[in-house]
């Protein structure tokens, strides 16, 4: 968002922006208070954060108690917008996707709402299938019920080819989670406009359909929104990229899986295997599954060893590299990358398709398993380690599955050249004259233009 924010205050010389940031007693811990201070420290004048913190409800569900602890603050974020605002004219509200509480509060005030969507066009538009397909089939005893499909196919209309089931996120397989989905894309058909962070190269079928889908509010593409320069360098980053430097072109895989992203020692010891086996060169980002939950963050190891295979660092010390956290747009950016094996978070996809390195695909879990299913099947830009695992599963991929997934990623040279030729189009799109940059221009033009 704050990216966002830094590319219309760029491109509009009288635009100011305050960011809200709502945090809860569970989420406002000492990692995420520090990284909102650096977005503060990276932000123009004219792009302010606001901070607002509200309660926890551990009686509800995981995403209903966000929900809920979002709602309860409009009253706070009505009275400080309007403390923020007495000498210049509100334009409108830019709304989270799990923000869309807010509605009430721009009516309040007379201004319309859009939505940023930070994944894709076509999980967008997979989104509204799935709550138009409940929705108008809600009054048949036998009506459509995405928590029932097993082992079936669902036609889309943002994608050329029918998407399965297994590959449909679990949060959308859960009945609770599945009617919170629901109720927000309702309130996505509330807003004016939906900025997405995409580009119309990439994902110009599922633009394409989104334009043409009834009761969809006008789509911006707007991407790739990317914060390609990344946190403050340490020495253990600097040691990396000048191990990097020591490397031939295109010749080291690198595997990464977010800020999420972590396996217990089992797994662990297969992936090490399969690294071993494939001879290829190896940057592999590997971190302690967090302590205290699904969703507690992973930690660096104090000495990776504990966990890794006898005498792996030392038979492979010439041609690998163990790390904890690394700057992964650093990473991804140096010449001697040639294939990443990544979780296929949005951001990620992007960031990875901006310096046109090739990927395979090893999900986690929100939208993941559908990024990977649009990357290996629709854009042809991946291979597959798998498109279905789910983090929730604890299942163990062998290494024989993992190494013919990195052979193939680091041997095929076919999708080489496709992911160079989108990133080309998408280094293209934030130019003048460029895609996304006119899309922007563009949401600039509707803004400034508002009744109030």
């Amino acid at each position: 968002m704050v990216e966002l924010a830094k590319l219309l205050v760029h491109r509009h010389s009288t635009l100011v922006i305050s960011l809200v940031i709502i945090t809860s007693p569970s989420t406002a811990t000492a990692a995420v208070t520090r990284y909102a201070d650096s977005l503060a420290a990276a932000a123009t004048p004219r792009v302010s954060l606001l901070r607002l913190r509200g309660e926890d409800d551990p009686s509800l569900p995981a995403g209903n108690a966000a929900v809920s602890m979002i709602e309860s603050q409009r009253t706070r974020v009505r009275e400080a917008l309007l403390e923020f605002t007495p000498t210049a004219r509100l334009a409108g509200f830019v709304l989270d996707m799990f923000c869309t509480s807010m509605l009430d509060v721009a009516e309040e005030l007379g201004v319309p709402s859009y939505l940023f969507f930070p994944s894709g066009a076509a999980f967008l538009g997979f989104t509204f299938h799935i709550q138009t397909l409940h929705d108008e089939e809600s009054h048949d005893e036998e009506g459509f019920d995405v928590t029932e499909l097993k082992e079936a196919e669902l036609a889309c209309p943002g994608l050329t080819r029918p998407v399965p089931s297994k590959v449909i996120p679990s949060g959308f397989l859960n009945k609770e989670w599945v009617a919170l989905v629901y109720t927000i894309t309702r309130n996505f058909r509330k807003t004016k406009g939906i900025l997405v962070n995409t580009v119309r190269e990439l994902e110009s079928y599922a633009l394409e359909s989104l334009s043409r889908g009834k009761n969809i509010p006008k789509v911006y593409p707007v991407g790739p929104i990317l914060n390609l320069k990344g946190e403050k360098s340490r020495r253990e980053d600097d040691e990396t990229i000048e191990w990097l430097d020591q490397q031939p072109e295109s010749s080291v895989v690198f595997l990464c899986f977010g800020s999420m992203g972590a396996f217990r020692g089992e797994q662990v010891r297969e992936i090490a295997s399969a690294l071993e086996g494939s001879g290829h060169r190896f940057l592999w980002s590997l971190r302690r599954p967090g302590e205290g939950g699904p969703w507690a963050s992973p930690t660096d190891y104090e000495d990776v060893r504990e966990v890794l295979p006898e005498g792996f660092l030392d038979r492979t010390a010439e041609v690998g590299r163990v790390m904890g956290w690394v700057p992964q747009a650093a990473v991804l950016a140096h010449k001697s990358i040639g294939g990443f094996v990544s979780h296929c978070g949005w951001n990620s996809t992007l960031e990875s398709v901006w310096f046109g390195v090739p990927m395979a695909t090893w999900p986690m879990y929100a939208e993941q398993q559908f990024n990977a299913f649009l990357l290996v099947e629709e854009l042809e830009i991946a291979t597959e380690v798998r498109m279905d695992y789910r983090s929730e599963s604890e299942e163990v991929v062998s290494a024989e599955e993992l190494e013919r997934g990195i052979r193939s990623l680091m041997e095929d040279c076919s999708r080489k050249g496709r992911m160079k030729g989108f990133s080309d189009l998408v280094r293209g799109a934030l130019t003048d004259g460029g895609s996304s940059s006119s899309s922007i221009a563009e949401f600039i033009g509707d803004v400034s233009n508002n009744d109030l």
